[in-house]
């Protein structure tokens, strides 16, 4: 049998996709603790001094180019990708979450990776009517068909993303929720998710398996803002919501944000269903670690800088 020969790197080379991200960059500097050699995929025109300097190695291309894909992974022992058009914003952002998606798995199973850990959403196969959530689970299928050893990491909503709009909520004392603020769901903190994904890299038996990430239990915005309050001894308000569809800058007209909007709010009724709620049974068999809401919400109030009462 012929030995593959690695363009860069050894045999235990990891590819992340979509280091440049909020999740990914996590991602980066968690595998960077474990016995692996780094490899990021970045578009041809992005900066990618910060991860040069980490000592990634960089390969240039796009998930719509497919022999880019192929190049990239070519040598590499596994793939962790966090890539997604939506969230970022881009501007072919459906194209970048249906064909660039459906690039990677094909590149995956070309080049012969040994585990493709793929970032998810929670309920994602429940949601047709929420594109976003939807294109997540057509990757997932995609994976799966073309027989490429993949593990799917399905987390709830992020729980850093109350500090996305209008800076630290808690440092001003209100919550502006982007959904229901009476109906529990499930968060997760992007450190734990970057954490499980690393680990999902070589954690044996997980072949083809989509795992939810989340907490012990679903809470509400209310509670959230309840257990903040007990955590800093002074009080945390609920009310405010922000726009949750529309960027800075972005025009009335401007059609791409306007199909935004239509995603986000099939997602925010989605989460006042109810149904957006995790099983973390699996997630604590694999990983060993479920983060109570309290245990999250401390960790995460004292990485804004906030001094929290135990």
């Amino acid at each position: 049998m012929t030995q593959k020969q690695p363009l860069m790197g050894d045999d235990r080379t990891v590819l992340v996709v979509g280091a440049t991200g909020d999740v990914g960059g996590k991602v980066v500097r968690a595998l960077l603790t474990r016995d692996t050699t780094l490899r990021a995929l970045v578009r041809p025109t992005t900066d990618a001094s910060t991860l040069e300097a980490l000592g990634v190695r960089i390969a240039r291309g796009d998930m719509l180019d497919l022999e880019s894909l192929v190049a990239a992974m070519t040598g590499v022992d596994a793939v962790v990708t966090t890539a997604a058009g939506y969230t970022r914003r881009l501007p072919n952002a459906l194209e970048v979450d249906t064909v660039g998606q459906a690039n990677l798995a094909e590149a995956a199973a070309r080049t012969g990776v040994r585990r493709f850990v793929q970032t998810s959403i929670l309920t994602c196969d429940q949601t047709p009517d929420v594109p976003h959530f939807w294109h997540k689970k057509l990757a997932e299928d995609a994976l799966e068909s073309r027989g490429v050893p993949f593990v799917a990491l399905r987390p709830g909503a992020f729980l850093d993303n109350f500090t996305r709009y209008g800076g630290d909520p808690f440092a001003s004392g209100r919550l502006a929720p982007m959904g229901p603020v009476s109906t529990p769901m499930t968060y997760v903190l992007i450190a734990d998710l970057a954490r499980y994904l690393a680990e999902a890299v070589d954690v044996p038996g997980v072949e083809g398996e989509r795992i939810d990430i989340g907490w012990t239990r679903p809470v509400t915005v209310e509670e959230v803002a309840r257990i903040a309050s007990d955590l800093l001894g002074r009080q945390i308000e609920v009310g405010g919501a922000p726009d949750a569809g529309r960027t800075p800058g972005s025009g009335v007209g401007d059609e791409r944000f306007r199909s935004m909007d239509a995603d986000m709010r099939a997602m925010v009724e989605w989460f006042g269903s109810g149904r957006y709620v995790a099983d973390t049974t699996r997630q604590g068999e694999v990983f060993e670690h479920v983060p109570t809401p309290e245990d999250a919400i401390a960790r995460f109030l004292t990485g804004l800088g906030h001094t929290v009462q135990r």
